[in-house]
């Protein structure tokens, strides 16, 4: 014993030193809230070893490195172990740094839609912290790398993670919680069963709209059906406007909230769009022009010559009005957005929605024929309690009510309800890059004026 640490380097001392005191921080941070998981610290005389004293020798492999010109030959060489021991443990470290980061600091996401057009476009690219509202500790660990769910289809596809072990909902600790107007990452609530070959929109909307027989059955258009625990469920991103213990109501495209006893209007925002039917004299409105107005290639339709389908903020419906061409521009009707939440059981629209109350962790609600279909989905799908007509129930998680800013394009809580505090997964910080895909590289194809740019409100 005495030998080895004799013969350890000043520098494998401070390597040790450098990776102890990361690993004792780390866990530290996993064990702020349950010290039983202290335990973990065993491992340090494990991490010490491999820099210092070296009993677990991780690097036999390298007596077999060949000697380089103008060294003695090594009577151990193999070289084609040696290049294939070193390939293998260049990737392994490189998987095992970014699986951990991905896990517990932050992951790249992709803007895959217009729901917050204004503020985050389509072809951004995030950079979403995951300390900021607490990493969580994942419900299924054995999984790949920066793969949500599945493998790519090249390397023929199905799951990219194992259902065991599986993990309960344990999340570190965080500097905050999301806030009426953050933009949050979370895991799609609805995203728990899914028809694999039609996947948007998701399975329940698809039973509502098709019955629940048919989508079970007809595998030639629907697809296989899977679960998918909570942390391998597609990552969605829209805007918190209720946080638990909120009331709230959306009142022709307005939300409003109650938080002390009086109902207060969201902060005027900018980038709220509206949907509108726009007809012309017959002049043509040309993508070049609607690029100008702010209209995205996503969001223009044209329905026949003369009229056309897009969502505009307030001030775009203005310059818009001021084109001698335009002959009228009329709001969307709310009928065209379909039944909301809770699927088949309310009146309500998207333009027009409850009010309804957010749970807030230990909260008792009287269960009620009005309220039992609003709240039966947080019992029977994420809290797994009994919940009965004429009973009291307690709420075990605090819940968020998450709305797009592009109100008439966004499949959000008015359509799938509340996000449990469980699928938070983080908020986004900046953008890190941003493309236009419609736009060739050497003219538009990347947006440099958005890179660097906050993404967080």
């Amino acid at each position: 014993m005495r030998d080895r640490i004799n013969k350890v380097t000043k520098k494998g001392w401070i390597a040790a030193g450098i990776w102890c005191a990361l690993y004792i921080a780390f866990i530290i941070w996993v064990a702020w809230d349950d010290a039983k998981s202290l335990w973990w610290l065993l491992l340090l005389p494990l991490i010490a070893d491999a820099f210092t004293t070296k009993y677990i020798n991780w690097s036999w492999w390298k007596k077999y490195k060949p000697a380089a010109e103008g060294e003695p030959q090594n009577p151990n060489a193999k070289p084609g172990l040696y290049t294939l021991c070193s390939w293998v443990d260049a990737i392994v470290f490189a998987l095992v740094a970014v699986y951990f980061i991905n896990l517990y600091m932050f992951q790249n996401y992709q803007i895959p839609s217009s729901s917050l057009e204004k503020s985050l476009r389509v072809g951004d690219f995030l950079f979403v912290s995951k300390m900021s509202y607490g990493a969580r500790v994942p419900n299924t660990p054995l999984s790949m790398p920066l793969m949500q769910h599945t493998w790519p289809e090249w390397l023929g596809g199905g799951k990219s993670y194992w259902d065991k072990p599986h993990w309960g909902y344990k999340r570190l600790h965080g500097w905050d919680s999301p806030k009426k107007g953050d933009i949050v990452v979370f895991n799609f609530p609805a995203g728990d069963t899914v028809c694999l070959k039609m996947q948007n929109p998701d399975y329940y909307t698809l039973c509502h709209y098709y019955g629940k027989r048919a989508v079970e059955t007809r595998k030639d258009v629907f697809g296989e059906i899977v679960a998918r625990p909570v942390d391998r469920r597609e990552n969605y991103v829209k805007r918190c406007v209720g946080t638990p213990g909120d009331s709230l109501k959306v009142v022709n495209n307005v939300v409003w909230t109650k938080t002390d006893g009086t109902w207060q209007e969201e902060p005027t925002k900018e980038g709220v769009e509206l949907n509108y039917i726009v007809r012309t004299d017959g002049h043509l409105l040309t993508r070049t022009y609607l690029d100008k107005l702010g209209v995205s290639h996503d969001d223009q339709h044209q329905i026949e010559p003369g009229i056309y389908h897009f969502p505009m903020t307030e001030a775009m419906k203005a310059e818009l009005e001021k084109n001698p061409h335009v002959l009228s521009v009329t709001i969307e009707p709310e009928t065209a957005g379909g039944a909301v939440y809770p699927l088949g059981q309310t009146d309500w629209t998207r333009d027009n929605y409850g009010p309804i109350y957010i749970p807030r962790k230990g909260d008792k609600v009287l269960i009620t024929v009005e309220n039992y279909p609003l709240y039966r989905r947080i019992a029977e799908a994420y809290e797994f309690q009994p919940m009965r007509i004429g009973e009291e129930y307690e709420f075990a998680m605090d819940y968020y009510w998450m709305q797009g800013d592009n109100r008439h394009n966004s499949a959000d809580s008015r359509y799938w309800g509340f996000v449990p505090e469980d699928h938070i997964v983080g908020r986004p910080v900046f953008i890190w890059l941003s493309v236009e895909k419609d736009k060739p590289w050497f003219k538009g194809h990347i947006r440099w004026n958005r890179l660097g740019k906050g993404a967080s409100k």
